[in-house]
């Protein structure tokens, strides 16, 4: 009797507790850089009914992580964290550059700046950026998706980690800002949440096959949608 032996397949490599910590840091909600103080055009879009329900509000938000999220800033932070790790600040520049150019509307604009400026103050009182890369930081007036790249590039954590972490928070976000203007119980939104979840690792996959070139930020009726919610008459959100 013959007896097959096969090669054990070697386990992945666990992330070390620090940067699993860290990316757990920069998903909650608890971190301070006022992301619940946005929706993105989802107040809108419950305004006009067209997301006022929580089947409505869950398949928006899925169109716009998939749409808008994975094609621009998860695309950005793609490149992002390894630019921060190889010290590429014309790759850096050109990158928030983008991301400035391409938000149509002067909240959508305002939101990544604020947020942006925010995150950087927590690095400052944090040791997970150097000296010269907060220096760096600061020179570029970063948008939210550079300085997050900066922040999760110190961590061991895999670029698909950093993006998939990236994500999350931005759904748990979108989530609690669906809660608060349907209104939704919060059963409803954790099944928003779940939905969320499952989709969020094909959109970083999708973020992550993207070329410089192919990156892109098109996304009309939020666009709308956005710019109509700067005069909206009554609003719980900046955005």
């Amino acid at each position: 009797m013959r007896t097959t032996i096969r090669p054990r397949s070697e386990a992945p490599q666990a992330l070390p507790a620090t940067s699993l910590l860290q990316l757990m840091w920069l998903a909650s909600p608890a971190l301070p850089v006022g992301g619940f103080s946005y929706s993105e055009g989802l107040e809108s879009a419950v305004d006009s009914a067209q997301a006022a329900t929580e089947s409505g509000a869950s398949d928006w938000l899925i169109d716009h992580l998939h749409m808008t999220l994975a094609r621009s800033d998860l695309a950005v932070l793609a490149k992002a964290v390894n630019a921060w790790r190889r010290a590429d600040m014309a790759h850096l520049r050109e990158l928030n550059n983008w991301v400035l150019q391409t938000r149509e509307t002067s909240e959508l604009r305002l939101q990544t700046e604020q947020m942006g400026r925010s995150l950087l103050v927590w690095l400052h009182n944090h040791d997970t950026a150097t000296p010269a890369q907060l220096q760096a930081c600061e020179s570029l007036a970063p948008t939210y998706p550079i300085a997050f790249a900066l922040a999760a590039s110190s961590t061991k954590a895999s670029v698909r980690d950093c993006l998939l972490t990236y994500a999350f928070s931005w759904a748990e976000n979108m989530t609690q800002a669906a809660i608060k203007a349907i209104p939704l119980g919060q059963s409803a939104g954790q099944r928003i949440l779940a939905r969320l979840s499952v989709d969020i690792p094909a959109a970083v996959d999708h973020a992550m096959s993207l070329m410089d070139s192919e990156r892109q930020a098109f996304s009309p009726m939020l666009a709308i949608l956005s710019a109509q919610h700067e005069t909206q008459y009554s609003r719980l959100f900046r955005s």
